[in-house]
């Protein structure tokens, strides 16, 4: 972009922004003005909760506080306007705890940032929004915020209730399981087709057919062999030894006829 061009457009921006400015100065000048009577208004001026003022110390009707002298909102205090300080004392167990003694602020450092009171961890302190705080001399806007004789308020102490004593468990009894039958699957089995069997008359017809044309030829069976029971044999070859002497006696006679 060359020089000319960004001359014009830097020119004609800034009458863009020149006519926006007097286009709103233009509205103001005709809207109707409304000015604020005070301090003769100061029943009935309301000024927003959200003001910040001046810091305070919230006290009970007992003139206690919530401060435990912890120190962190004058560490985060960025101007170092809030001043605490503390002391240790003994309590009734003999133990040393440390309790709030001073609590100063000044109001003409203070940038009203709202860091303490954020960063609070019980809430002690809070800004209200008066503001009405104008004075003749710095010193008086230097502040103790804690009161003459205040002191900590204690946390009330929540008594837990005693739990009842657990009731003696009776001892158990083994219970025996309850049998459970299995269930044999049910199969479904289909029975084979049957053909139907053919009547008898039709039976007795076939067989007679059947005898008419091809007569059986009659097989003459064989003759069974009876076998000779063992004492029949025995008797015949007692009968033959004595029937016909062998060749051994025969040789033996010879020889001693000789």
């Amino acid at each position: 972009m060359s020089s000319v061009s960004k001359y014009f457009s830097g020119l004609f921006t800034g009458i863009k922004s020149l006519l926006v400015g007097m286009s709103v100065t233009w509205k103001e000048l005709w809207t109707k003005k409304v000015t604020q009577q005070y301090p003769e208004n100061r029943d009935t001026l309301v000024i927003s909760d959200r003001f910040r003022a001046e810091l305070t110390m919230p006290h009970d009707e007992n003139n206690e506080h919530a401060c435990t002298a912890c120190g962190i909102c004058e560490m985060n205090c960025p101007n170092g306007t809030i001043t605490v300080n503390f002391k240790m004392i003994e309590t009734e167990d003999g133990k040393k705890k440390k309790v709030l003694d001073t609590y100063k602020w000044d109001l003409g450092m203070c940038t009203f940032c709202n860091l303490c009171v954020l960063t609070c961890p019980s809430d002690a302190i809070k800004f209200e929004n008066t503001f009405e705080n104008a004075v003749f001399t710095r010193d008086k806007l230097k502040q103790q915020l804690n009161h003459e004789g205040s002191k900590m308020r204690e946390k009330k102490k929540v008594e837990r209730p005693v739990a009842p004593a657990a009731p003696v468990a009776a001892p158990k009894v083994p219970v025996a399981a309850p049998e459970v039958k299995a269930e044999t699957p049910v199969v479904e089995v289909t029975a084979p087709e049957v053909k139907p069997e053919a009547p008898i008359a039709n039976l007795l017809a076939s067989v007679k057919e059947s005898k008419t044309e091809a007569p059986k030829e009659s097989v003459a069976a064989p003759e069974a062999k009876t076998e000779t029971p063992i004492a029949t044999i025995l008797a015949s070859v007692k009968e033959s030894k004595t029937e016909t002497p062998t060749a051994e006696s025969e040789a033996k006679a010879e020889t001693t006829e000789n």
